[in-house]
């Protein structure tokens, strides 16, 4: 499966989340899983425990910075596929190039 997730802490001392989303994104790229970060989301592929378990300990992490944390996430669930966060992009990028001939 593949998730796409974004969290951010209210109710702390600072307007700024950067640092509560940097302790979140941490805990992604210390998972081994496959990630990356954007601007908005940051998307995460593996097995529905080991995906979601890291989203509940980074959504911990981000919580730290703040009395409540809210979690906005999206979900690819298509059992026995794996390595489609790459494969998913290419096929696009594929019909973009075919399009510019």
């Amino acid at each position: 499966m593949i998730v796409a997730f974004s969290v951010a802490p209210s109710g702390g001392e600072s307007d700024s989340v950067s640092e509560a989303v940097a302790a979140a994104v941490r805990v992604v790229r210390e998972s081994g899983l496959p990630h990356e970060t954007s601007s908005m989301f940051t998307s995460l592929e593996g097995e529905w425990d080991e995906v979601m378990d890291v989203v509940r300990r980074a959504t911990e992490a981000a919580g730290r910075y703040g009395s409540r944390v809210s979690l906005v996430l999206k979900a690819d669930i298509r059992p026995g596929w794996s390595g489609q966060m790459d494969a998913k992009v290419a096929r696009v990028e594929e019909h973009l190039s075919s399009w510019q001939d």
